[in-house]
């Protein structure tokens, strides 16, 4: 990466590659699979009967546009005319499925409604939004005083894809920008902050074609969801790596003449911290594999591709980049050989001093806190979203809902479908009409030897008491005919896809949760350490969802959450956030063996803990943008993972662990041989620790690693 010709082949090999993978990275929204019977796994009971509907006949693409007409004071003639006029108008709709159904009037004389199926093809949602956009220009060109609103699952899915409209581009500008200002403020150089930024775009438009390329031609399941969330790992997780490459970098120009010595030594000692890092954030995604849900076993290996291409271009690109551009890049602060290491007496050595006498009271006294803040996550209701609350604001399709509801029963384009056998029809539909939400039950569909039972539910689709009438219509079902009916439809759909992320929740944590523990016992060669670090992170977690609990409550307005919320925030607060753990106790360990643990908790806080501030400053403000969109998912997990990582790195990492390390001292190690290391003797009362770094190396001269080790900080 620093050799003298290799720099150019790298830089010229990476340009290229980035050129090549553009055009595929631009065609990865093509790939989004947005549909929510997708998500689900195919044994699900609402997956099921889909299939089954469309072995029937049913076109899985036909989707009901409902349009509500309403006026407070009645419906005028006038009005019945124009709707009338409407129906015919949307019965020559190209992407028209079937027929319009309608008008059809409410009781109270105050509103009427249009059914309309239309077919976008396998365009999905962003192929809806323009025949949606035709059909409100349609409704809404009516007798001044009716107003027309275009909803059901055709108009929710408009809105959704206006509210995903330009998320990519836009998402990456602002997570840029916000990183952008980071780095200005942390290097203060006019210059560097292009070096990572320009080596993580090359990272992004690499990782997007891979993706694009097993969407494509691997059948991997990418949405619009997973691919923002790309989009954000790469751009933070690769700008992380790049402080420590650059913290190290520097530390080294103080200590080599050579800047190209200088980078070969910085690679060799973060090199190993930073690919650890990386392969356990890796590993972590990779146990996403497990879900039931398609939607989160499609997101670990679209998030793994993209640490590990990011990985790949900031361990050989931005390498290259540095030694090309020379010392002069770190103007106007230029690390010239022998000139003072700043960590040696900054904030983190400060803060070391003042935890140094008291180890166990600060660690008692954060986890009392910490804990404090986890008691609330027990009011964070992750039941999932319904319609109103998945927007911020209020689209048209939320406002037709409202205004629906109070004319109409509750699931009007939203029927509840039951798949049986032809012999059983009329049994299972006396069934269903007896059934309790049940608010009608249209005559069976008979097709050869299976029977097709429509029914609208008397309560909104997306409500608790929806999923209720599910619940029990299938356990009531299950005793009625041959037992194998089946209860399909968006309600069940949505049911279903909470019950298998719930089920994810209980399964996937505990096992990224051995995996990490895993990695950090290799990785430090002892058990004590790894089940501290452990313990600290769960606690972290709990701490971040307890106080986003009341921040989405108060602040947000929200009380409930995505049933895949806490699954999505323990992913990424733990496999993002072990990075932090091991920045810091590979430098502990690296310190221990030449100074005892105590000592080495020090030295390595005051070396690692200014870089880790920064890197968890810009991964944070990374997913903080996620909070600009107009979604409440997004808003929510970027206010979580932001929370999290802030808390991580500001409290647990520096304070909590620190604390500890000293506390517990060499035991942290055991039973590795290092646990029997003894402290170095403390310095005589009033003699502060000496933090300074060695002296330069003499030009040329080969330092071995052994002979490397100083008392002083070296970075991460």
């Amino acid at each position: 990466m620093s050799g003298r010709r290799l720099k150019w082949v790298i830089l010229v090999f990476w340009v290229v590659l980035a050129a090549v993978c553009a055009p595929l990275a631009g065609g990865l929204t093509d790939q989004q699979d947005n549909d929510i019977a997708s998500w689900l796994p195919g044994d699900a009971e609402s997956t099921v009967a889909l299939e089954r509907q469309i072995a029937l006949g049913s076109d899985p693409d036909v989707v009901p546009a409902v349009i509500v007409y309403e006026r407070a004071d009645g419906l005028t003639a006038a009005d019945t005319e124009a709707i009338a006029d409407d129906a015919a108008a949307l019965g020559q709709l190209d992407a028209l499925d079937g027929t319009v159904v309608g008008p059809i009037p409410s009781e109270d004389g105050q509103a009427a409604q249009l059914i309309v199926p239309i077919n976008p093809g396998s365009g999905g949602w962003e192929a809806i939004a323009p025949i949606v956009d035709d059909i409100r220009a349609e409704a809404s060109d009516g007798p001044d005083g009716l107003s027309a609103y275009v909803t059901g699952p055709a108009g929710q899915a408009a809105d959704s894809s206006e509210a995903f409209s330009g998320l990519d581009s836009t998402l990456l500008l602002a997570a840029l920008g916000v990183v952008v200002l980071i780095l200005l403020f942390t290097y203060r150089s006019p210059v560097l902050w292009i070096l990572p930024i320009f080596s993580a775009v090359i990272a992004l438009f690499c990782a997007q074609a891979v993706v694009y390329l097993l969407a494509r031609y691997a059948d991997l399941t990418v949405n619009a969801q997973s691919a923002s969330i790309l989009t954000v790992l790469v751009v933070g997780a690769g700008t992380d790596y790049a402080l420590l490459l650059i913290a190290r970098y520097r530390e080294e120009l103080r200590l080599h003449a050579d800047r190209h010595e200088a980078m070969t030594e910085a690679v060799h000692r973060a090199g190993p911290a930073v690919l650890a890092s990386g392969g356990t954030v890796i590993l972590g995604m990779l146990c996403l594999v497990a879900a039931d849900m398609n939607s989160t076993r499609g997101l670990g290996p679209v998030a793994a591709i993209g640490v590990a291409v990011t990985l790949l271009v900031l361990m050989t690109l931005l390498p290259a980049l540095l030694v090309i551009c020379g010392r002069w890049v770190f103007w106007p602060v230029r690390p010239s050989l022998g000139s003072p290491e700043p960590t040696a007496t900054g904030l983190w050595a400060r803060v070391g001093g003042l935890i140094k006498p008291r180890p166990r009271a600060v660690w008692l006294v954060t986890c009392a806190l910490l804990l404090a803040a986890s008691f609330a996550m027990f009011g964070l209701n992750a039941k999932g979203l319904t319609a109103a609350d998945s927007f911020r604001g209020t689209p048209e399709s939320i406002q037709g809902d409202a205004v629906a509801l109070e004319h109409f029963p509750g699931a009007a384009g939203n029927p509840v479908h039951v798949l049986t056998s032809a012999d059983t029809a009329d049994d299972v539909a006396d069934a269903v009409a007896a059934a309790d939400g049940i608010a009608s039950v249209a005559e069976p569909q008979v097709i050869g030897s299976d029977a097709l039972i429509e029914a609208e539910l008397a309560d909104a689709p997306d409500s608790q008491a929806a999923y209720a009438t599910v619940e029990s219509l299938r356990s009531t079902l299950d005793d009625v005919g041959d037992g194998a009916a089946l209860v399909g439809g968006n309600t069940a759909l949505n049911l279903d896809v909470q019950t298998a992320s719930q089920r994810d929740n209980l399964v996937i944590i505990p096992l990224i949760m051995l995996v990490v523990l895993a990695v950090l016992a290799v990785l430090l060669r002892a058990v004590v350490a790894p089940l501290i670090l452990i313990a600290t992170v769960v606690l972290s977690y709990g701490a971040a969802l307890g106080l986003s609990a009341l921040i989405f409550d108060w602040v947000v307005g929200v009380e409930t959450t995505d049933s895949s919320f806490p699954l999505f925030v323990f992913v990424f607060l733990v496999a993002l956030g072990i990075d932090y753990n091991i920045f810091l106790m590979t430098r502990v360990r690296e310190e221990a063996f030449d100074h005892g643990t105590r000592r080495a908790a020090l030295v390595g806080l005051a070396a690692t803990g200014g870089v880790i501030t920064s890197a968890g400053l810009v991964l944070a403000a990374t997913f903080a943008v996620l909070a600009t969109l107009p979604l409440t998912f997004t808003i929510q997990l970027g206010i979580a993972v932001a929370l999290g990582v802030l808390l991580d790195t500001i409290v647990v990492r520096s304070v909590l662990v620190t604390a500890l390390t000293l506390d517990v001292g060499r035991w942290m190690w055991w039973p590795s041989k290092l646990a029997h290391r003894l402290d170095e003797p403390e310095p005589p009362a009033g003699q502060a620790d000496d933090l300074r770094l060695p002296t330069p190396r003499e030009p040329g001269r080969e330092v071995s690693p052994s002979a490397d080790r100083s008392p002083g900080p070296r970075g991460p």
